[in-house]
């Protein structure tokens, strides 16, 4: 279970701010697209894409709209997470989204601290958490230690923004950037990062202020102050703890604060060279964000942390160790709303990411100690190194070499390492799951052991002692129950008596309170009945006085309701005469409406019957088309069909000879490598006789010249020289060797005998049949070598013969094809002429048939106009008639209603004259209420009243149950009570565990009630 608790995921947080208008916003009216739901913490985005509106919906954590405050923000979101830090996580908070929509303001804000040590309103989440750790530490009144790093990420390299002043004023080139280094926990440590240590806010305060002046910015269009680079604030803090045993911990808790570039469009932005390359490697930072966290959510095997230094850095922070809150800013014009959407949709995939924070562990006061020293000793000694400049100088050249090997070396290594890291995750699972199910079958089997050995010791045990220790044991048990049953009742019983005294004072106390208060309420209720008395008697008189008006304005009110009534009933009497005259127009037109419309009807009746006849030609004409097509298509599907198997047959003859043909052109190749064989064994074979016949000729020259052997043994040499040369050449191109060779040789020759005429005359002769030997075997060289290329020639010849052969088999099969599509082609173009006729035939005829039906509906047409004209002759007769009447009756209803207005007016002015009689009388009623009222004495107060409480009185029942039960029910309850907890299957170990803890002291916590006795000895 605590392997499972410590992997817990939790869900990255997202916010979502909007910023306000801005100043050209609003001089432009910009409209708004972007829609805040705080409440239901949704954004809404009001798009218009080809002129539909399209809607779209996101959901995040929290939201803040443009009119949210940085307050608002820091205490719904940011103070938990600081919370946290303190008890000793690793959290990181960073903002992410365009240029320009608040994240540095969001993040550092404007100001850090007003005169009165206070925060103003606008300052940004790193100065609130600043001051809320501070103000925790103050409050618990611990030891404690915070150091603060400050790091700028610009153009992919990393600068120390605490870095000493001295340091800043290298130059730019010169300076050597903070090199990246694997932690061993997935984590990733700044090799040369400056950790200042601060004893308050102040001190924070000022680092970021130095820190935030070295960081770049420019103005762009978007924002007259726009980062540059992402900045990364760090906040370690060390707690020390004690523990019961008096051991000191140090507790570690580590708040990342993150301000990223915006990403931004280069043509909104207007940014040129230098900073079109700053907005460039912000995008690609972002971009390999975004890929990070796609690969997050969609759980890729592959996540390219190390593509980008932010996507190292942020590795703990994304799918690590880490709590992360990440605020999102938006802008809400629509000139954004690309970026808007895209900063939306990477804020919903965050949202996805899971990490698995773990608390820091807890490190004690002398390992803390120890690491310390550790790093002053490290320190110490590359200071030393340094100032001594021992180290080691190579030449730039092997430097640059070994720095380029290096990089390759390392950018392998990170390959590598992901592979490891994929690698291990997986084996890490694998690891989890095996032992997950080997300390499973390991707690089962202990178990096992366990209660096997338990079962024996128990077995023996109660063999011996089993029913000496049940029988005292249940005595004790059971005097101990009752005692303690009783003693509960009584201690009840106790505390309802003192409670039910104290409200029996309360109530008496009461009592004598409301009978003094009820002494002054007689007394004033006297005295004001004799008031209302009066009252009373005054009151009859002036009511009797209205009575008799009343009554005579009753009798006048009678008399015009009787005048009006009499009107009213001639006024009805002359609307029944009325109505009876309307009646009977009415009828009039009744039958005069239904003669027409049946008229009507058959007219109706009569074209739909000419409709359904058109109709029937007109289905009867298309079902005998569609029979027609029909037959025509079968036939055309059936020729076709024998059409495709014919061409299907030509094409398959047509592969086998050509694979015939393969074949052969394969056997004439190999013919001609047998040849070329033979030629070159043969000029191999003349070489050699070549080489003997010269051999030959040297010994004749040998003998017959003796005193000329050292000349001939120099042109025995160049000879043998020459030959070898000779036949090296001869073998890579046999014939033009053969005729430079002649040559060659007959030049030396002539050479040689030249100088040697004069003294070798006798000579010559057999240096003469030598030459004419070697030039036979070269003529008989030469002719075997003709008789080798006609035999080639032939056999090419021939093979070219059989080419055509085939050529001209191809053709007319091609021939053969195109002839069976020309016949396709002119069966479908038959097929289609018959379509063509078959369909003009057909709509001739549903012509016919729409012309007669377009002549019916003329007919219809003139019949209904006529039948219709004299429809509304009758009509215009009849409403001339009840116009006529309308009038003399609108004539009779304003005479009668005349009549009634004057009787009315009447009626009316009496009425008044009698209203302001009764005004008259009850403002002289009101004046006698008033003087009542004014005599009339009121209660006075006199804070002696007790006040409504509500008084528990307990019931009878509840009293009966406090009595304690007699001694039979209570042995009763704990026997079954006892039978419950002996059918448990944990009977047996309670047994066992007899001889080391006292059962009684199990039962007694078992029931909730305190050990009165000292616990049964074993019995021997």
């Amino acid at each position: 279970m605590a392997r499972l608790e410590k992997e817990k995921a939790v869900n990255v947080q997202v916010l979502l701010r909007c910023r306000p208008f801005s100043e050209d916003e609003l001089l432009a009216n910009a409209p708004q697209v972007i829609t805040c739901n705080e409440v239901k913490r949704e954004v809404s985005v009001n798009q218009n894409v080809q002129g539909k509106q399209v809607d779209r919906t996101f959901v995040f954590d929290k939201v803040f709209g443009p009119q949210s405050k940085q307050k608002d923000l820091y205490d719904q979101a940011i103070i938990p997470i600081v919370n946290e830090v303190l008890e000793g996580f690793n959290c990181t908070i960073f903002a992410y989204g365009q240029t320009g929509t608040g994240k540095t303001y969001t993040m550092e804000g404007s100001g850090r601290r007003t005169g009165n040590d206070e925060l103003p309103p606008d300052a940004g989440v790193i100065s609130r958490a600043i001051k809320q750790i501070f103000d925790t530490l103050e409050l618990q009144n611990a030891e404690y230690s915070v150091k603060v790093t400050f790091l700028e990420l610009y153009n992919e390299e990393t600068t120390d923004l605490l870095a000493p002043e001295d340091f800043s004023k290298i130059p730019d080139e010169k300076k050597r950037p903070l090199s990246l280094m694997e932690d061993g926990k997935g984590g990733v440590i700044v090799r040369g990062l400056e950790e200042v240590v601060v004893n308050n806010a102040t001190e924070i305060f000022n680092l970021l202020d130095r820190g935030s002046a070295k960081r770049r910015t420019a103005e762009t269009l978007l924002n007259k102050q726009s980062s540059r680079s992402h900045s990364i604030f760090s906040i370690t803090i060390h707690i020390k703890e004690s523990t019961p045993d008096g051991e000191e911990l140090i507790k570690c808790g580590k708040l990342n604060l993150v301000d990223l570039a915006g990403s931004e469009n280069v043509c909104r932005s207007g940014a040129r060279e230098g900073r079109a390359r700053e907005a460039g490697e912000i995008n690609k930072s972002l971009l390999t964000l975004g890929r990070v966290i796609t690969s997050l959510v969609e759980h890729l095997g592959h996540v390219p942390y190390r593509d980008s230094k932010l996507t190292r850095l942020l590795r703990d922070s994304l799918g690590g160790r880490t709590k992360t809150c990440i605020i999102a800013t938006v802008s809400p014009s629509v000139h954004c709303i690309e970026e808007t959407l895209s900063t939306l949709d990477y804020a919903q995939r965050a949202k996805n990411i899971k990490n698995k924070p773990e608390v820091n562990q807890k490190l004690m006061k002398a390992t803390l100690i120890k690491e310390l020293y550790a790093e002053i000793e490290r320190l110490k000694t590359e200071l030393l190194a340094s100032r001594e400049k021992n180290g080691v100088y190579i030449p730039s050249d092997r430097f640059y070499q070994e720095e380029a090997d290096r990089k390759a070396l390392t950018i392998k290594i990170e390959r590598l390492e992901d592979d490891l890291d994929s690698n291990r995750k997986q084996l890490e699972e694998m690891q989890l799951r095996y032992e997950t199910e080997n300390e499973r079958c390991n707690e089962i089997q202990t178990q096992y052991q366990a209660m096997q050995k338990g079962f024996e010791e128990t077995k023996q045990a109660l063999t011996e002692a089993k029913s000496e220790i049940r029988v005292a044991n249940d005595k004790i048990k059971e005097k101990d129950f009752i005692i303690l049953s009783q003693k509960k009742s009584e201690t009840a019983l106790v505390e309802k008596t003192v409670d039910v005294r104290s409200n029996l004072e309360q109530a008496a106390q009461d009592v004598t309170g409301l009978f003094a208060k009820l002494e002054r309420k007689k007394q004033v209720e006297a005295g004001n009945m004799k008031i209302i008395q009066n009252f009373q008697s005054q009151l009859d008189k002036c009511l009797n006085v209205i009575r008799k008006d009343v009554s005579t304005s009753i009798k006048q009110h009678q008399q015009h309701v009787s005048f009006i009534d009499d009107q009213i009933r001639t006024f009805l009497s002359g609307k029944s005469n009325f109505s009876e005259i309307m009646k009977s127009k009415v009828d009039d037109l009744k039958s005069i409406f239904s003669t027409r419309l049946h008229g009507l009807h058959n007219l109706a009746r009569l074209h739909e019957e000419g409709g359904n006849l058109a109709l029937d030609k007109v289905n009867e004409t298309v079902s005998n088309t569609e029979s027609i097509l029909r037959d025509l298509l079968k036939t055309a599907v059936h020729d076709g069909e024998k059409i495709v198997q014919d061409l299907e047959n030509t094409l398959l003859k047509q592969q086998n000879e050509v694979a015939a043909f393969a074949q052969e052109q394969r056997e004439g190749i190999h013919r001609n490598l047998l040849a070329m064989k033979e030629v070159s064994n043969v000029a191999l074979d003349a070489l050699d006789e070549i080489g003997k016949r010269a051999t030959e000729l040297l010994q004749c020259v040998d003998e017959s010249s003796a005193a000329h052997e050292n000349r001939l043994l120099q042109f025995e040499k160049k000879l043998e020289e020459h030959a070898i040369q000779e036949e090296k050449q001869l073998i890579e191109d046999i014939q033009k060797l053969l005729s430079n060779s002649r040559a060659r040789k007959y030049a030396m020759v002539n050479a040689t005998l030249s100088t040697l005429r004069e003294q070798t005359m006798s000579d010559k002769t057999t240096i003469q049949d030598g030459v004419r030997k070697v030039q036979s075997i070269a003529t008989d060289t030469q002719g075997e070598w003709g008789t080798l290329m006609c035999q080639s020639e032939a056999s090419a010849t021939e093979d070219l013969r059989q080419v055509a052969a085939r050529h001209c088999q191809m053709e007319m099969l091609i021939q053969n094809c195109m002839k069976g599509t020309n016949d396709v082609s002119n069966f479908w173009g038959e097929a289609q002429s018959s379509v063509e006729e078959c369909t003009r035939n057909q709509i001739s005829t549903i012509d016919i048939s729409i012309r007669n039906t377009k002549n019916m509906n003329c007919n219809f047409t003139t019949e209904m106009k006529q039948a219709s004209c004299a429809a509304q002759d009758e009509l215009e007769v009849s409403n001339s008639s009840l116009h006529a009447h309308l009038e003399d009756n609108d004539k009779l209803d304003t005479e009668a209603g005349h009549s009634l207005e004057a009787a009315l007016r009447n009626h009316v002015q009496e009425l008044e004259s009698l209203q302001k009689y009764h005004d008259i009388k009850v403002e002289e009623i009101q004046q006698e209420t008033l003087c009542c009222l004014a005599d009339i004495k009121g209660d006075q107060p006199t804070t002696m009243t007790p006040k409504r409480r509500d008084i528990h009185v307990p019931s009878r029942v509840s009293i009966e149950e406090l009595r304690a039960p007699e001694s039979d029910a209570i042995l009763k309850i704990y026997k079954e009570r006892m039978y419950k907890e002996r059918s448990d299957t944990d009977f047996v170990q309670g047994i066992v565990s007899i001889n080391c803890e006292n059962p009684m002291s199990k039962l007694m916590h078992r029931n909730e009630y305190p050990v009165t006795r000292i616990p049964l000895a074993r019995l021997n």
